[in-house]
């Protein structure tokens, strides 16, 4: 039987876990919210875990000279094999309780992916480990919405219009060479897999909320899923300072939306419930793009473009869940 943690919420900044777990000697670059995301959920997870990390920048970054910043156990995995190392390592540590080996005690196991390890190359490890309910472990997915690692190649999350080393800009012929939209990685996990029990986004703009996700994805028993919004200054082009304003600001304009979904049902999580109530208006998206290099060849037909895409999942019946299930049924051809 697996032993589930009983992981306490956090009840504001000052009640927030002051160990810390992910410390100093990474390599990440300056205002790098991929890493200040890790400080926190290492925060939240506390002492008694085992973290996996598959390549990526949040590997390279964090084993430099035989060292990691890391204080909790920690393995690199390779790219595609987030879900696996999660999979792994809780059938693994139940194995060794069953046999006596070690203690029946709650072990946290966190799998952190990037979005090309995780909702491109990953993507069927993932999908397989959400199929074993009987095993107790989290997958983390930090989005900075390219392959950051190897030089910031447009991955399945990139957005509409970016500027990547694939996807150059300024052309007269192709003015913007990235037309895909973004793979809606949480809703597809949501949707594809009715047994899991916890699947949930987030912002480390927002670290309480974020750390609570964490906190009750590992409380609830079996694979759990988080998605975070994570901006890259490096990659999406902006002061470093500017870190937590930039994803903050993706959430105000509705084009990252703050949710989870707990046995099925789905709970907003602020801002987004504020504008899904009509409490709070979304800011225009022209915000939030004009602050990043990555869409500097933006003319308005672009901005409008986006607008209108992300108007559709707000205001329209095109979305049946807003920024969740891009689904609708005209009730009128429900039974023909």
């Amino acid at each position: 039987m697996t032993v589930v943690p009983d992981l306490e919420r956090i009840r504001g900044v000052k009640a927030a876990p002051w160990a810390e777990y992910y410390t100093s000697g990474h390599r990440t670059c300056q205002g790098c919210d991929s890493a200040i995301g890790i400080r926190y959920i290492a925060k939240a997870i506390g002492p008694r875990s085992i973290v996996t990390g598959s390549t990526g920048c949040m590997y390279v970054a964090n084993t430099s000279y035989y060292c990691t910043p890391w204080v909790v156990p920690w393995m690199h995995t390779q790219l595609g094999s987030s879900g696996s190392a999660a999979l792994g390592n809780s059938a693994g540590i139940k194995a060794q309780m069953r046999k006596g080996k070690i203690k029946e005690e709650a072990i946290n196991i966190v799998s952190i992916c990037g979005d090309g390890g995780g909702a491109d190359m990953g993507l069927s490890a993932i999908s397989a480990t959400l199929t074993w309910p009987e095993y107790n472990c989290l997958i983390l997915m930090y989005d900075n919405e390219s392959y950051a690692n190897t030089d910031i190649q447009v991955s399945g999350t990139t957005p509409y219009g970016a500027a990547t080393t694939f996807s150059p800009t300024g052309g007269k012929v192709v003015p913007i060479l990235h037309r895909r939209w973004k793979k809606n990685m949480p809703g597809m996990i949501a949707a594809g897999h009715p047994d899991c029990r916890y699947v949930a986004t987030a912002c480390t703009a927002y670290p309480i909320d974020l750390m609570n996700k964490v906190r009750r994805a590992l409380s609830i028993g079996g694979p759990t899923f988080i998605n975070t919004l994570n901006p890259c200054p490096k990659g999406w082009d902006f002061d470093p300072k500017f870190s937590r304003e930039i994803g903050e600001l993706a959430c105000k304009t509705g084009m990252w939306q703050l949710y989870e979904i707990v046995d099925g049902k789905l709970t907003f999580s602020p801002p987004t419930a504020a504008i899904a109530r009509k409490q709070q208006k979304r800011l225009p998206v022209r915000d939030y793009l004009k602050r990043q290099g990555r869409f500097h060849h933006f003319t308005d037909k672009e901005y409008d473009y986006v607008q209108k895409r992300i108007d559709e999942i707000w205001d329209s019946q095109k979305w049946s869940i807003p920024g969740v299930l891009p689904f609708y049924v005209d009730p009128s051809e429900i039974g023909k």
